[in-house]
């Protein structure tokens, strides 16, 4: 096998050094520089301290730096007056907002509250009953007071009260954006904030819900509806007065005025607002919202911009300020300024001199010292050659033998890491023979080492491969070779990795189909080179082929359906209670229906994705739903599965995982998911995967309650602030089985 040359270049000898120059060229060289020594008054007659040349030429450049100095020192220091007085202003800007997010934040969490407390009145008996249910929201709970409209659905969606202003309207005068959100909680079995509902200043109003649950099932819904301008939301005192170069504003993420000092600019557009319209698409582009103790203060076109979060319903809170008027009280500072700066030039000019001519000292003398050893030998040869190729070293006490020290130490270290690098080359070389699978890695797509397995794969000889573009072994198969190519580039920009099916085309013109894994040597560095792994995958090209296949797999990822992965799993735990002699369901052993078994379930939900459907559209949705199987197939499939429950959610089964593993398991698949920043159109995303982990308990035979709970756990994590790792546990019930904490 021949080695590539960046190998070679390991085994290269190291030159040798320049030979000696001639004796009568030194001896003129030498006495042609005591000469100038003379005329500049030579180091012997000032005893060292006259500076030479080099000396000279550095007090010069000194000079003109101090001088250079001296010119920025009055900007420099108003600059820094400018800065420090900004930032007290930013600080204070900053502080404020974060402040107004906080209370209304506060405001939002003790709305839920209190429509928490009229859940908790109202008993499944009442929801039969409309009359007890009017009389309890209008007589008998005060909390119901808090609200201007009020609402309660049972579970079948059927609205019982509806009630506006404290008079009670027709299930049929309910909007119907307030209907929605009263079905989706009845559905989720989760509270909600909704977004904004109406079109006017006046009628624009937001809706909380709360599920009424009862024995761990919904049992219906109820609702409360704030006006935008109420006490509980965003009064008219909210917004400030307002100062001719500052406006503080609340705004939705879609841009949406919420609470503006001009009442007239409620419910208008923050694009519209100078100097918050760029810092708004700033946000927006970032592709994530700001977190509950972040915030960005930004300057942007003469406007000192501040914003900060209200978590749960996702608004923003603003303070727009001019940077001029903050700026004001400094303009005193400049002219005092202008005057320090040009007494520290001069100050600092003097001290620059002084200081540089006595640093300067030991120079001219080494400069001395060493005139004086040449002249007391000037037909000196040069040191002779020695056998390793490397000059003899002279010998002196103090900074040139700890010179010599170090160079000889490094030419000591360079042999041994050559030997060390041989014996690397060796040992790479050997693996390669021997290893199982085909390996190639390639420098500016040639290849530039190949595996044993990788040449039999394709039927070349390594000679055939060295130096060969691994994407122009593509064989022209069902889709354009360019076409295939610009694919694997796209993935590699994308992800900074591929894993795909490529068909290559072997040396007797036959078509070889591999999945082919490539990942970047250096994350974010192509240039390093890119490490390939090839599989045969002929055989999993022919089962796709197979109806059976079809039926049950995802078509977008390959991956198992639902119905596919709840089959699977029902036939794993009718497996695993049979094996472990379990009797028929609703004849457990006693003691034994429960216990914690080998095997977990992971719930898989992908954090912002949502953001890459809407920033960069949803063909990128669809690469990153596919690169994300590919990447679970190949962390999981040694120990389990995989599957796509729909949308962003996955499933991941890991049949012989104790809980410990399958933790870790998921903490490897969560790192691996957060590290992966996909780009598009010039746009890089931050993912992130929220999972619910549930141990497969012994005995188990039903799938919904162990979906159930996984799902449940997934929304904890999600809860408790995304991309993390949640545990529960499903727990026997009298009839059906749920969740235990």
């Amino acid at each position: 096998m021949t080695p590539p040359s960046h190998v070679a270049a390991l085994h290269a000898p190291l030159p040798a050094a320049d030979g000696p120059l001639p004796a009568l060229a030194a001896d003129a060289l030498l006495h042609e520089e005591l000469q100038e020594d003379e005329r500049d008054g030579g180091p012997e007659g000032l005893s060292g301290w006259f500076p030479g040349p080099l000396v000279r030429r550095l007090l010069l450049v000194a000079v003109l730096a101090v001088a250079a100095a001296g010119a920025l020192a009055g900007w420099l220091v108003w600059r820094a007056a400018a800065q420090d007085a900004m930032q007290r202003l930013v600080v204070q800007q900053s502080d404020e907002v974060e402040l107004v997010s906080r209370l209304l934040a506060s405001k939002i969490e003790q709305s839920q509250k209190v429509l928490a407390t009229v859940a908790e009145g109202i008993t499944p008996s009442m929801l039969e009953s409309p009359a007890s249910l009017e009389w309890l929201l209008q007589q008998g709970l005060p909390a119901v007071r808090f609200f201007d409209a009020m609402q309660v659905a049972r579970k079948d969606g059927q609205l019982s009260v509806n009630l506006r202003y404290g008079q009670l309207e027709k299930a049929s005068a309910l909007d119907p954006a307030e209907r929605d959100y009263l079905l989706r909680t009845l559905v989720d079995g989760k509270p909600l904030v909704s977004e904004l509902i109406g079109t006017t200043a006046q009628d624009a109003r937001v809706m909380f819900t709360v599920p009424l649950l009862r024995e761990g099932r919904v049992s219906g819904a109820v609702a409360g509806v704030l006006r935008l301008q109420s006490q509980g939301l965003l009064p008219h005192s909210l917004a400030l007065p307002a100062r001719p170069e500052s406006q503080l504003m609340v705004f939705t993420r879609d841009g949406i005025i919420l609470s503006h000092p001009q009442p007239e600019r409620v419910l208008g557009d923050v694009r519209d607002e100078p100097g918050l319209a760029e810092a708004f698409e700033r946000w927006r582009s970032r592709g994530k919202p700001l977190s509950g103790t972040e915030d960005m203060t930004e300057l942007r076109s003469g406007y000192v911009v501040s914003l900060s979060s209200v978590p749960m319903p996702q608004w923003m809170v603003a303070r727009v300020t001019h940077a001029q008027a903050m700026l004001a009280p400094v303009q005193g500072v400049q002219r005092r300024a202008w005057a320090l700066a040009a007494a520290a030039t001069l100050a600092v000019s003097l001290l620059a001199l002084a200081a540089l001519v006595w640093l300067a000292r030991p120079l001219a003398q080494l400069r001395q010292r060493a005139m004086q050893l040449l002249e007391s030998d000037p037909a000196m040869p040069a040191p002779p050659e020695t056998e390793a190729g490397a000059s003899t070293w002279p010998r002196s006490a103090g900074e040139v033998d700890d010179v010599v020290h170090v160079c000889t130490r490094l030419l000591a270290h360079r042999r041994v890491h050559e030997q060390d690098s041989q014996a690397l080359m060796r040992q790479l070389q050997a693996v390669l023979a021997h290893v199982p699978l085909g390996i190639a890695v390639t420098r500016a797509e040639r290849v530039e080492v190949v595996s044993l397995q990788a040449c039999r794969l394709l039927d070349y000889t390594p000679a055939e491969l060295y130096g060969r573009d691994l994407l122009d072994l593509l064989a022209p198969a069902s889709v354009e070779v360019g076409s295939m190519a610009r694919q694997v580039r796209a993935q590699f920009a994308a992800h900074g990795a591929f894993d795909g099916e490529l068909p290559l085309l072997r040396r007797d013109g036959g078509v070889q189909w591999v999945r082919a894994q490539g990942q970047l040597i250096h994350a974010g560095e192509p240039d390093r080179g890119t490490v390939w792994m090839l599989e045969d995958c002929t055989a999993t090209r022919d089962a796709r082929q197979q109806p059976d296949w079809k039926g049950e797999h995802d078509t977008l990822t390959m991956l198992p359906h639902r119905a596919a992965f709840e089959q699977r799993l029902r036939a794993l735990l009718a497996a695993r209670a049979g094996r472990d002699g379990m009797p028929a369901p609703g004849r457990a052993a006693p003691g034994l229906y429960g216990e914690e078994g080998s095997g977990v379930l992971l719930f898989l939900d992908l954090d912002h994705f949502t953001v890459i459907n809407d920033v960069a559209g949803h063909d990128a949705g669809d690469d990153v739903l596919r690169h994300l199987a590919r990447l679970l197939e190949s962390e999981v499939r040694q120990m389990g599965w995989a599957a796509r429950l729909g949308g962003d959610e996955f499933a991941v089964v890991l049949p012989g995982a104790t809980p410990a593993r399958g933790q870790a398991v998921a903490e490897q698949l969560r790192a691996a998911v957060q590290a992966w920043e996909p780009a598009y159109g010039g746009r890089s995303f931050t993912l992130g995967l929220s999972i619910g982990l549930v141990p497969l308990p012994a005995g188990l035979r039903e799938v919904a309650p162990l979906v159930y709970a996984a799902d449940m756990a997934c929304y904890a994590a999600k809860r408790a602030g995304r991309n993390r790792v949640e545990v529960r546990r499903v727990a026997p019930q009298p009839e059906s089985e749920g969740l235990a904490p």
